[in-house]
């Protein structure tokens, strides 16, 4: 490199893509989007410089936090005009960082299955880790997990020494992460709207409207999470007290209507059923035949109620 180079980095288009860990079409497409600026031509050469790196790494680092290449466009616009992206990025921090105050933990393997009844089970193992509940850490010699929730972990550890399958805790968890995302969105909706829409109005939001929506989320993190906690409290109370005064009373809990009910059947209607269909088949005769007479039952009805219409006398 010459005297000036050794001050000012200069690149090709190889080595520019070595140091930023992009590819060279990836390098290409983005000057193509005007996303990055063109090289500037040296002979029959091209030549980048630290700029272009800067650049190259940042595009990367949004593209992590969640940014299309358009919307990437639009605030690298901004940035090329002196508005700036200290804001927006402080703004994004904020809201990717930690909603919890919980750290998370390490176990292996053989701990895990420890804390489970000391029965490996690959299944629970590998439904844990499609749900985040466990993250698999590669590069060790010996099987280990991060977990991003060891509460959450613990809570999995007592339901399961108090008898609930694993199978029924991964199956719960799933249904309740449904309900708590659908939470969270409405609270965001619900924020955004009476909130977070005035420094929304500019596209990106100035430097300041952004610090102040980071100030404005760093105030009203906690409150989602209070709220659920106190209406989960007050739901509880309510519910568990009503659900055991129904498993107390004398009648005991009334039998659902989607449960499976028994039913006495003579004996010997029972064995002339066998002769026609077969043991294996007696089950699904009964039922047929049952939904058979119900239908045949309802039609009737329905005829009687039209004949006795008094439009048809």
């Amino acid at each position: 490199m010459s005297e000036q180079s050794a001050v000012r980095a200069e690149y090709r288009i190889e080595d520019l893509a070595h140091h930023s860990g992009a590819t060279v079409r990836t390098i290409r497409a983005y000057q193509d989007r005007g996303l990055l600026p063109r090289p500037e031509r040296r002979g029959r050469a091209n030549v980048y410089g630290d700029s272009h790196l800067a650049r190259l790494r940042r595009i990367a680092d949004l593209l992590d936090r969640g940014y299309t290449l358009a919307s990437i466009k639009e605030l690298l616009d901004a940035w090329d005009t002196g508005r700036g992206l200290g804001g927006v990025l402080g703004l994004v921090a904020e809201v990717q960082g930690p909603w919890t105050d919980e750290e998370a933990a390490r176990i292996t393997r053989a701990e895990l299955d420890a804390r489970f009844g000391g029965d490996p089970d690959e299944d629970a193992v590998r439904e844990a880790v499609e749900l985040g509940v466990l993250e698999r850490i590669p590069g060790r010699e010996t099987e280990e997990y991060l977990v991003p929730s060891p509460q959450e972990l613990a809570v999995a550890v007592e339901l399961h020494a108090a008898g609930v399958p694993l199978s029924a805790i991964t199956g719960h968890l799933r249904e309740l992460r449904e309900q708590v995302e659908h939470i969270a969105s409405r609270f965001l909706e619900f924020t955004t709207e009476h909130v977070f829409a005035r420094y929304l109005e500019h596209r990106p939001p100035t430097d300041s409207d952004a610090a102040e929506a980071a100030t404005m989320v760093r105030r009203l993190r906690p409150l989602a999470q209070q709220t659920v906690e106190a209406e989960l409290a007050r739901a509880m109370r309510i519910l568990a007290t009503r659900h055991l005064q129904i498993h107390l009373s004398p009648e005991g809990p009334p039998v659902r209507d989607d449960e499976p009910r028994p039913v006495p059947i003579p004996a010997d209607t029972i064995r002339a059923v066998q002769r026609l269909v077969g043991p294996e088949a007696v089950a699904a005769f009964v039922t047929a035949a049952t939904e058979r007479e119900v239908q045949k039952r309802t039609l009737d009805a329905l005829t009687a109620n039209v004949f006795d219409s008094p439009t048809l006398q």
